[in-house]
């Protein structure tokens, strides 16, 4: 394997200097969720040629939708909050050892994410200003400037499970299972009025189903899911599975774990209990399959493998539908066969090979901005904290759902219950990331430390 730089060294030296107590498989986790997430949008991207003439994009799924019951697999971003839970209760005792607290945890988990993804937004941002003033806003240019910011939702909700992640953890270590199960709850009620004519209030469930997958990390993290050997993953799975096939059969739920065009509801924006269910189902997987998994991570090729790709993954993740775009534009969209055909799968690999080569020099050129840095334990006011990652959830959150198009024509999408533009909510997340700087030091309390499985 060739000595990858990742962070100022190989993914070489990183892997031989791992700690022996270090969890792998949530390393492997994390890029594996990441990396399914990427070829899931490239695969599900078509073009297909639109009434005016141009190109426009759809979804496969809405084309073929024999394949909808593959996302019971292969949407597997649960599997990323579950690490995030995993994540932040490491992070937090790693941070209380050296005697910092709420400030420094949400400061630094806030701006490890917020530095390559203020990045993205920069380039995107003088993208749509210049396609705005050359008239070119329009066909297919519109659909990127649209689209290549809408997976910063996930941000979005990350943020703020980082906010809450300090009271979340105490009220795990206080009432355990009993947590997830009121969220669930919660999760039901809010389904339950939304089927009932009350719409808006389903994205309350953005944040309680997640919530609740982001507390099933903490049951990793402190050793319950796998302290349940076998039979908790099997129950988890199987308890899982069926509940998916019921809510989606039976059940007034889309088959779908991901938006699918045309359909009244979705699994996915806002998440429901059937997601909820899938959650659970993939919990239940991801336990069955870490024995075997950390037994091939003990191979020290394959563990470099994943340190060196753990370095790039979110930039990949920031960059890839730009990547995607790029190749459309280069190709004008054109595909061999019917979308779905034999013809038009056999093209399949071509397109993620030239998806992934733009990928990985859009990585090459904006990695830089995705390292860790060693962080100060100041001073700084817990409240002050709480306002600024809740801006910045806004922003980020805002930003993904009005995108780029229509810049200079003060397009507008609703956030919660109010209209923002492209500009207001990059303005809420430099307000909020402008709260969460250090605070000033006091004397005796400048203390760096790196966050654990960050």
């Amino acid at each position: 394997m060739t000595s990858t730089t990742v962070s100022g060294a190989s993914a070489e030296a990183l892997a031989a200097a791992t700690p022996p107590g270090r969890d792998r498989y949530v390393d492997l986790l994390r890029v594996a969720s990441l990396g399914v997430v990427i070829a899931g949008h490239w695969l599900m991207a078509v073009p297909v040629p639109g009434a005016d003439g141009g190109i426009h994009v759809t979804n496969l799924l809405a084309l073929v939708p024999r394949l909808q019951p593959v996302t019971w697999l292969l949407q597997v971003m649960p599997v990323f909050f579950l690490v995030g839970g995993f994540a932040h209760a490491t992070a937090l005792a790693s941070i209380r050892r050296r005697g910092g607290g709420y400030a420094d945890f949400t400061r630094s988990r806030t701006a490890r994410l917020l530095r390559p993804t203020a990045v993205f937004l920069g380039v995107w941002l003088a993208l749509a200003l210049g396609v705005a003033l050359a008239g070119q806003d329009q066909g297919l240019a519109r659909v990127a400037l649209r689209t290549a910011v809408q997976p910063l939702w996930f941000l979005a909700v990350y943020l703020g499970l980082v906010a809450l992640a300090p009271v979340m953890w105490r009220l795990h270590q206080r009432f355990g299972v009993r947590v997830p199960i009121v969220l669930l709850t919660v999760a039901i009620g809010v389904d339950a009025l939304r089927f009932a004519g009350h719409p808006r209030i389903a994205v309350l469930n953005l944040l309680v189903v997640w919530a609740g997958v982001h507390q099933l990390g903490f049951f990793y993290a402190d050793g319950t899911l796998q302290r349940g050997g076998r039979r908790l993953a099997l129950l988890l799975a199987g308890g899982g599975l069926g509940s998916v096939v019921l809510l989606t059969t039976v059940g007034p739920y889309p088959i779908s774990m991901v938006g699918v065009p045309g359909e009244t509801v979705s699994n996915m924006s806002p998440p429901t209990v059937a997601l909820a269910a899938h959650a659970v189902w993939l919990t239940g997987l991801v336990l069955l399959m870490r024995g075997p998994a950390t037994r091939l991570l003990d191979r020290a090729r394959v563990w470099q493998a994943v340190v060196a790709a753990n370095g790039l993954a979110m930039t990949a993740f920031l960059w890839h539908l730009t990547a995607a775009f790029l190749v459309l534009l280069a190709t004008r969209g054109l595909a061999a066969g019917t979308p779905g055909s034999a013809g038009w799968w056999a093209t399949r690999p071509l397109w993620l090979a030239a998806a992934g080569l733009v990928t990985a020099v859009l990585v090459l050129a904006f990695r830089r901005f995705d390292t860790p840095r060693p962080t100060l334990i100041t001073t700084g006011s817990p409240a002050r904290a709480a306002v600024g990652a809740a801006m910045c959830t806004l922003g980020v959150l805002g930003v993904s759902i009005v995108g780029f198009g229509g810049l200079l024509e003060g397009r507008t999408a609703t956030l919660l219950v109010v209209p923002v533009t492209a500009p207001l909510a990059l303005a809420l997340v430099a307000l909020g990331a402008s709260l969460l700087r250090a605070a000033p030091l006091s004397a005796g309390t400048a203390v760096t430390f790196n966050g654990e499985h960050s």
